[in-house]
């Protein structure tokens, strides 16, 4: 007998013990593998900030802008053109400029908290190249 047939009968003889797992137990693992939980909790987070920025903009940063502009306020820039029809188009660009700040003030915070936590050795720093071996 060589040594492939011993491997073949021993493996006939063997039991394999399977542990089946239950619905709930396959979920809990899959939860725990891939961060699902630790995700969840910061798109609430990220979510609570993001609101938590738009007031700021809303209610601090475009009335501060509106006391410099003729308009009064942040959110009622328009520009109003006359279309080919004779009738008047009226483009509201004062939201976009407030959502532009609302984007780059949480740009800027995820940037600074994104260098603190690369500083801590918490996260690695994706801007420093890597060494080539």
């Amino acid at each position: 007998m060589s040594n492939d047939d011993l491997v073949k009968k021993k493996e006939e003889n063997e039991q394999v013990l399977v542990v089946k797992k239950t619905l709930a137990q396959e979920f809990f693992d899959f939860l725990k593998t891939f961060g699902i939980i630790g995700l969840a909790l910061a798109f609430v987070i990220g979510q609570a900030a993001s609101g938590l920025v738009t007031s700021l903009v809303n209610d601090i940063v475009d009335p501060l802008i509106g006391l410099f502009l003729p308009a009064g306020s942040l959110d009622s820039l328009s520009a109003k053109v006359t279309n080919i029809s004779g009738g008047i188009t009226e483009f509201k660009y004062g939201h976009l400029l407030s959502s532009i700040i609302d984007f780059l003030i949480i740009a800027l915070v995820v940037f600074i908290a994104y260098k603190q936590l690369s500083r801590f050795k918490l996260v690695d720093d994706k801007t420093i190249p890597e060494e080539k071996k």
